[in-house]
Order: C-alpha cells, then sequence, then structure tokens
C-alpha cells in the first residue's frame, strides 16, 4: 500500500470512528406495548422470604419453568443449605392432581408445610385457596380439609393443629387424629362472620384473618362480625348471556356497620366465652393480639370518631364468669384522629412492657410502656416521623425502625436502645430502603432503590454491614441504559402562604431550556400518602418516561395532607378533604407557570381512587390553571365511600355537610372548562362504579362535554391480560390529543 492509499484509509477510519461511537450511543424510545404487554422492565426479587427459627436460615420461594421450590440458604454465606421440596414432589395417592405453591408456612418446629393453591382472590386482601399439609421428614401430603376450599389456614403453635375459616365459620384440624372440629356454626353470607373480617375492616384496617392461637395454643380468639343490619351494595357483571347480581355488605359514610364481638374458644373444654369490650357496639376494634401470657388477650378499642383509642387487657385465667371482663390499661385521644389501619402495639417477652407508636409529641415516634399503662420513656425523639417498627431484640435491648429522619422523600434503618440512646443508621444507600430482619435479629434484607435505580436486595448484619448482594437488577438496568430516558429530578418551591412542598420532575430527553413545554402533572395526594418518593416506580416510572419522550415534562407534588412531615402537616385537611390540596395544586401550576421553559397554558392533572377524586377538583375548582385531567376510579362525593376511611378525616355528613359537599367533584361540574376523561372499572368493591355514574349525571346537568371510558367487570386496579395496555393508551392518546 502506497503512502497516498495510507493517508486515505487513515482519514476514512477517523471519518467513521465518530459514526461508529455514534451508533453504539443511539438509544431508543420506549413503546407502550413494552411496558404493559412484556416483561423487559420487570425487576427481579426475592420472594417467600421466611425466616428459620435459629436465625442463621431462611428460606425462599423459587420458582423453575414448570414448578416451584422452597429452598433453605445459609444468612451468613449465602449458600444453598438445601432443597425442602419441590412442587413435582407433591402428588396425592392417585397422583392425579398437580399441586403448585402459591404460599406456604412452617409448623412451629418446623417439621411441617403449609401448602396454598388454586387461591382465588376475594377482596384487595382476602382469598380462599385449597391447603395442603406437608410432612417433611415422611414426605407424605394429604388436603387440609375435604370441605371446600378454606381461608387464612394457621398452624397452632403446639402443632397438633390447624385453624381456618370456611364459609364464614371457624374450623380447627386435629393433624394428629385426623378429626375436624367446627368453632361456630351461625356463619351466613352477608350476615354472620366468624374467624375472618367484613369488606371495611380489610380494606380500611389492613387485615382479613381474624383468629388468633394463643402463644400455648390452647385458646383461640375470634372476631365475630354481625352484618345483618349494613346495608348492601349491589354490582352488575356482565360475563353471561343474562347480568348477574353480587350483594355485599358496604357500610357507607354515616350508616351503619356491623357489630363487632370477641370470643375465645379453648381447646381443653369445648367452651366459647364472649369478651366484654363494653357496652358501645357503634366501635370498632381495628385489632386483637395475644400478649407472652398465654392467658392475657389484649384488645384495641377505637370509637367511631376515630379520635379516641383504649388498650383493654382480659386475664382469662382470673375470670369465671359467662363473658370474660377486661380493663382499660391505657388511653390516647386526638383532636382529629387515631388511624386504628397501623400496627401500633407490640408486647414484649418479658411480659412486663409493650411498645406504642404515637404522634402525640407531633410526630410518629416509638414509645415503652408498663403493662399498667405507666409510661416508661420515649424511645425516639425528633421532628421527623418513624415509619416502619421492625421489632426489638430483647436481649440486648436494641430496638429496630426505618424512619423519614433524613428525607420525606427518603427511608433509612435504623437501630437505637430501647433507653432512647445510642442511635445508628444502618442502611448505606441514599434512597428508600426497607428491612426483614431475620429471627433474632441476627441479620436483616434490605431492598433498596432510588427515583432512577431499581431494586438493589442485599443482606446485612445486625450492625448494618452489608454481608452480600441478593439481587442486582444489573439486567434491568443495562435495559434501561438503552433507552432514551431523562433523570428524574427533585425540587421544592414556597406557595404564596409560605408552605414549601416537595416534588419531581422528568424533562424531555432532549430538553432545550428555550422552547415551552406542556407539563403532566401525577398525583395522589390521599391523607398520609406520598408520591414524591426517591423510590423506583417500575412501571408508571417507565410509563412517565414515554411521556417525557413525546415532549411532555412529567410532575409529581405532596400537597398538605400528605406524609412523613409529622402530624400538622397531615392533619391539616381534617374534615376539609380537597380543599387545602385543591389550593397546593393551583398553587403548582401557578409555579410551573413562572417557569421559562413551560407553557402555562398547557398543564394537565392525572390520578387514580383519591388522586382521581384530586385531579377531578383540578378540572374543575382549578378550572382556570388546567386544561386536560384524567380521573380514574374517582370519589366523586364522600357520601359514596365507606365508613371507616371516610369518617376517620371527615366524621359522619350528619356532623359535617359542608365539609363533604364543599369539595366534592359533583357539586363544581358547572366550572369545567378543559378537558375531562373520567375512567372506571364497573366491577371496583372499593370506589364504587356509582362515583362515575353520579359524576356523569352531574356533568350532563352543568351541560359540559366531557370522555368516559369503562372497563366491565374490573375491579379498583383495572387489570388482566390486555386491559393495563388498553388502559394506558387510552389515557395516552387523551393526553396527545388535548393536552
Amino acid at each position: 500500500m502506497d503512502s497516498k492509499m495510507r493517508k486515505a484509509s487513515f482519514l476514512t477510519l477517523i471519518i467513521l470512528i465518530p459514526f461508529s461511537i455514534f451508533a453504539q450511543q443511539v438509544k431508543k424510545d420506549v413503546k407502550l406495548e413494552e411496558i404493559w404487554a412484556s416483561r423487559i422492565f420487570a425487576q427481579e426479587g426475592v420472594y417467600g422470604i421466611n425466616s428459620m427459627e435459629n436465625g442463621l436460615h431462611y428460606t425462599t420461594l423459587d420458582h423453575g419453568e414448570n414448578y416451584q421450590e422452597i429452598n433453605q440458604y445459609s444468612y451468613e454465606t449465602g449458600e444453598l443449605i438445601g432443597r425442602i421440596l419441590k412442587s413435582t414432589e407433591l402428588k396425592l395417592q392417585d397422583n392425579s392432581k398437580v399441586i403448585n405453591i402459591e404460599d406456604y408456612q412452617f409448623s412451629a418446629d418446623e417439621s411441617k408445610l403449609l401448602i396454598a393453591t388454586e387461591t382465588e382472590q376475594i377482596y384487595r386482601h382476602s382469598t380462599r385457596s385449597e391447603y395442603y399439609v406437608y410432612d417433611i421428614s415422611s414426605k407424605k401430603l394429604f388436603p387440609l380439609s375435604n370441605g371446600g376450599k378454606q381461608q387464612y389456614a394457621s398452624f397452632s403453635p403446639e402443632l397438633n393443629n390447624v385453624a381456618f375459616v370456611r364459609e364464614n365459620n371457624l374450623f380447627i384440624k386435629n393433624l394428629k387424629d385426623g378429626t375436624e372440629k367446627q368453632v361456630t356454626t351461625d356463619g351466613e353470607f352477608n350476615k354472620i362472620i366468624n374467624g375472618s373480617t367484613d369488606w371495611v375492616y380489610e380494606e380500611e384496617f389492613s387485615f382479613n384473618k381474624a383468629f388468633f392461637w394463643s402463644t400455648d395454643g390452647k385458646k383461640l380468639a375470634y372476631y365475630k362480625f354481625d352484618e345483618t343490619d349494613v346495608k348492601e351494595f349491589s354490582m352488575t357483571t356482565y360475563n353471561s348471556l343474562y347480568p348477574s347480581e353480587y350483594k355485599y355488605k358496604y357500610p357507607k359514610a354515616g350508616e351503619k356497620n356491623a357489630v363487632v364481638e370477641i370470643f375465645v374458644y379453648n381447646l381443653n373444654n369445648n367452651e366459647n366465652r364472649k369478651i366484654d369490650i363494653g357496652k358501645e357496639t357503634d366501635q370498632y376494634i381495628p385489632r386483637i393480639q395475644w400478649t407472652a401470657n398465654p392467658d392475657v388477650l389484649s384488645i384495641q378499642r377505637l370509637n367511631r370518631l376515630q379520635n379516641k383509642m383504649e388498650i383493654l387487657n382480659c386475664n382469662l385465667a382470673t375470670v369465671s364468669e359467662v363473658s370474660y371482663k377486661t380493663n382499660v390499661i391505657f388511653t390516647e385521644t386526638s383532636n382529629t384522629y387515631i388511624d386504628g389501619s397501623d400496627d401500633k402495639l407490640f408486647y414484649l417477652e418479658d411480659k412486663k412492657h409493650f411498645i406504642w407508636l404515637s404522634e402525640k409529641d407531633g410526630f410518629n415516634h416509638i414509645y415503652l410502656y408498663d403493662l399498667k399503662g405507666k409510661l416508661v420513656n420515649q424511645i425516639t425523639k425528633g421532628k421527623w416521623d418513624v415509619t416502619s417498627f421492625y421489632g426489638i431484640n430483647e436481649k440486648n435491648g436494641i430496638v429496630y425502625f426505618q424512619s423519614a429522619e433524613t428525607s420525606p422523600m427518603e427511608r433509612n434503618v435504623y437501630s437505637i436502645n430501647v433507653d432512647g440512646k445510642g442511635k445508628s443508621k444502618l442502611s448505606i444507600n441514599k434512597g428508600w430502603n426497607d428491612a426483614s430482619f431475620s429471627k433474632g435479629f441476627k441479620n436483616f434484607i434490605n431492598e433498596y432503590s432510588s427515583a432512577n435505580t431499581p431494586e438493589y436486595i442485599s443482606l446485612h448484619a445486625a450492625n448494618g454491614k452489608e454481608l452480600r448482594k441478593l439481587k442486582d437488577n444489573e439486567e434491568l438496568k443495562g435495559t434501561l441504559e438503552k433507552f432514551n430516558f431523562s433523570k428524574k429530578e427533585f425540587f421544592n418551591f414556597n406557595t404564596s402562604e409560605n408552605v414549601q412542598l416537595n416534588c419531581w420532575m422528568i424533562k424531555p430527553p432532549n430538553f432545550n431550556s428555550n422552547n415551552k413545554y406542556p407539563v403532566f402533572i401525577t398525583i395522589y395526594n390521599g391523607p398520609g400518602s406520598q408520591t414524591v418518593k426517591d423510590h423506583f416506580d417500575g412501571s408508571n416510572y417507565i410509563w412517565h418516561q414515554y411521556l417525557a419522550q413525546k415532549g411532555y415534562i412529567v410532575v409529581s407534588v405532596d400537597t398538605r395532607g400528605t406524609g412523613a412531615r409529622g402530624a400538622e402537616f397531615k392533619n391539616l385537611t381534617y374534615l376539609q378533604l380537597g380543599k387545602f390540596e385543591t389550593i397546593d395544586m393551583i398553587e403548582t401550576a401557578k409555579h410551573l407557570g413562572t417557569l421559562d421553559y413551560i407553557d402555562s397554558k398547557r398543564i394537565g392533572v392525572q390520578g387514580w381512587s383519591y388522586g382521581g377524586y384530586m385531579s377531578s377538583l383540578c378540572i374543575t375548582k382549578g378550572a382556570d390553571y388546567f386544561k386536560a385531567a384524567i380521573a380514574v376510579a374517582p370519589v366523586t362525593n364522600w357520601r359514596f365511600y365507606d365508613t371507616i376511611y371516610t369518617e376517620r378525616y371527615m366524621r359522619t355528613p350528619q356532623e359535617n355537610a359542608n365539609g363533604y359537599d364543599e369539595n366534592s367533584p359533583i357539586n363544581h361540574t358547572a366550572k369545567l372548562k378543559g378537558k375531562y376523561l373520567i375512567i372506571h372499572g364497573t366491577a371496583d368493591d372499593n370506589v364504587h362504579f356509582q362515583n362515575t355514574v353520579e359524576m356523569t349525571t352531574s356533568l350532563i346537568k352543568s351541560n359540559k362535554q366531557f370522555d368516559s371510558h369503562i372497563y366491565p367487570d374490573k375491579n379498583h386496579g383495572i387489570y388482566g391480560g390486555t386491559t393495563r395496555l388498553h388502559l394506558f393508551g387510552k389515557m395516552s392518546d387523551f393526553i396527545f390529543q388535548n393536552l
């Protein structure tokens, strides 16, 4: 090759290198099908984690192509100790039935397993399943019961019995002799419930299994709900030639609740006795639990206004009357409300103390009391909220918890001595951390993510030292790098009332500060909630990137009433839900409109459930500031929603009619100016389709044009098959056409 040819080749190479590098750096725009019809953005997790009693090992439910395995691992090394069970080994004598492991639990001595399969969802938390008992050493398998599917099957601590609910009655199966005892006989759909909760307790107090073994396994405490006087709600289902009606008991704000009673069944003498929880029946029992003493049952009693919480203790060993007597050992009151859906009460094994979580100093903190209800000391203090209590290692007196101390937008894991000294931050990474501790608190598994980083799951020693990673989602990180995504950025601003609001923003990947961009605001804003979190939001994060690629700036804001900023900020909305949140949303639109790169005339808003309620208020009461709004499954009048949630924040409509009416979107439809899309599933058992029907009626009465979209036989989550793809396609098209 002569010098001219070498020179030409060299120049060609110089020219081609930048194009080669450019080709390698070209990133793709995301498609809706990639978000909602494939799993390319799915995060890896660790599933079915169960700490073994020795605190040295844990089990997980691992999935193969056509099987599941329960495997045992070492906390310290991560090595596989052994396979406990593979689903292909689960065979009955006739070998005719394939049993998939959908959930599992160990007996107290870890010699047996309860395996749930063929699980049916009922409401948000409740399910029914076929349960099987598996003996690990003999490898024998047998069905728990042949009388139909069961709910909430649970081993007794003394190993020989399993309690479960079927058709609103409570049963006990004796594993030694195979006999099945029916504890209650009066269970009846839409009338009497034994051992499980009614709809409103399940939804708003966040539990469904309503029976509890004493620590010695000799007694079973359980709830009985009498729904006789609760009004029915009817939903039409359209899955057959002639649509059918599903009716269930749903107490709307101001209406009658079920009457709740607490019973204890004694296995030694087959005796059922009622607990005396007071003469007042219009009240709530949000939690019951056995103390470390197997003869002492603890009951939380909350008045209907939800501003007075009492702890009642019942000592079964010292009472011989027809009903067990109780005594009040602790009372807390509030000028607003006490949230009974939170786990607040924890009894120590020393049989002398309990831990209580309270906002009484203005922030949610941990307190230590003796069993007479006398305060021993406040364990955590500061102008920040404890957001989870993980437990206490009583041997060394160390308490473990999660808090928002660093920032309302972050979560970290901490330890502190029970005397309130020696607080230590255990989590390492800035962002969102949540822990799951082993038995004995020797180790914990930490789940970490940040706004732009998917989950990193790691094992730590109790002092916070990382021992090893479990899942790092490196494959997903690599996938994200291939797409034309922008970083989610946090910011805040002060309103005209000098209230600082936290926000995040995603800008278009080709952002140019000289251009004017439309803004899409996504919100929730319900009491104590947050959307502005340094946490990876999965598919929603990818959808927001999709909108940003289409030229929209995506924003979220936590208004007054949201969480992790203390009781005063959260409880400001008491008796007037929607008022201050709407003011803050208007302030947000005004602030965004002052930014040089934002088109103030093209600001839209979208929300689901409470967020749909808020987006509906924005486009009506805030009509001058929002061009378009999408409301998915919205509450449109608080009179349509349930007793526990609504009255917690609003009291009853009879007491607070103006609070209900002044901020219900159906009363403001005449103010609508922009484009409005309302979406609902007809089988929504939570926020009823009635909300959308009544909103539609009001819009028509006000002669306002709007768009609506209905999903037949879909519940509050609106999912299944291609439903989510269709839903987000509909919302995206609406945004493109109207914003």
